[in-house]
């Protein structure tokens, strides 16, 4: 095809192609007749062939004619299909999304919120990382995430910061423990217990919100033993190596020989904020908020 064709050229020759009729096709594109007419010519002679056969009665389309009209059709979708593949891409309806989140998240609302995307959005390739906080933080910086769901973030000034979902703390003892049939306790309880503990690169933000809690109840925490996993800080738990100060919604992982503790404080509450970078203003990422507000329960 000559490289100097232009798709406006093409759509008057479809038009023109399937009505068999000038008059017809220039009111389809909104043109007067003889511009249309001008520009079927100018097409064969770019082309060096005549495409349609012209009576007084009727207009037919020349074997070059067709050949052309299998092809033009193919272009002009093929037009219309990128065209609209990137006003998607604008609107926040297609493209890549790489989204990170600490594995006690899946226990509140994200579940809901990746359904809801997904189903409103299926064109979006959704790259799906477990990753604990401090990670996350690290992944942003590099931009190697699009957003992070971070438990209790600290402010960031090279990242924005939404919060979309809430929960309590609970003090986690062993089931034997002399405190395990309380319904409420107060932090100052613990303040002898030796703890199990995450280390603070892991969640910098939640790390010292637990200590802030244990230094307003009197007592800063004698932690035993660090724990990088939230199952392994469990585990340890239930062993006996100590309590713990870790989200409500890890009670879901269904260990029987612990016991989860509300605690007597208004302070004793998490937040999970969704996390992007300041610089990083794709229309998919705003789409993948646009869900998380209305579904996070924030």
């Amino acid at each position: 095809m000559n490289p100097e064709l232009e798709l406006r050229h093409l759509r008057s020759f479809v038009a023109v192609a399937e009505e068999l009729h000038f008059g017809r096709a220039a009111a389809r594109l909104g043109i007067a007749q003889p511009p249309l007419s001008q520009q079927i010519q100018r097409l064969e002679a770019s082309l060096g062939t005549r495409l349609f056969d012209r009576t007084n009665r009727r207009v037919e389309l020349t074997d070059s004619g067709r050949a052309l009209l299998e092809h033009a059709t193919r272009v002009l979708q093929g037009s219309a299909a990128a065209v609209e593949a990137v006003r998607r891409a604008a609107r926040g309806e297609s493209g890549p999304l790489r989204v990170a989140f600490a594995a006690s998240v899946m226990f509140l609302s994200l579940p809901r919120i990746i359904r809801a995307f997904r189903h409103r959005y299926p064109e979006v390739r959704l790259d799906l990382r477990e990753m604990p906080t401090g990670l996350q933080l690290e992944a942003l910086r590099a931009e190697e995430l699009d957003i992070g769901f971070l438990r209790q973030p600290e402010p960031d000034p090279a990242l924005e910061l939404e919060t979309v979902m809430r929960e309590p703390l609970r003090a986690a003892v062993p089931a034997g423990h002399p405190l395990a049939n309380r319904r409420r306790i107060r932090l100052e309880s613990l303040a002898a217990e030796p703890f199990v503990l995450f280390p603070r690169e892991i969640a910098p933000g939640l790390h010292a919100q637990v200590l802030a809690l244990c230094r307003s109840a009197g007592f800063a925490p004698r932690i035993v033993q660090e724990s990088r996993e939230l199952y392994t800080t469990v585990s340890l738990v239930e062993a006996g190596m100590g309590v713990t100060i870790i989200p409500a919604s890890v009670a879901k992982m269904g260990w029987t020989s612990v016991r989860y503790l509300p605690i007597a404080s208004l302070l004793a509450r998490t937040r999970i904020a969704a996390a992007w970078r300041t610089d990083r203003d794709r229309p998919v990422i705003h789409s993948f908020l646009e869900v998380a507000r209305s579904r996070g329960g924030g």
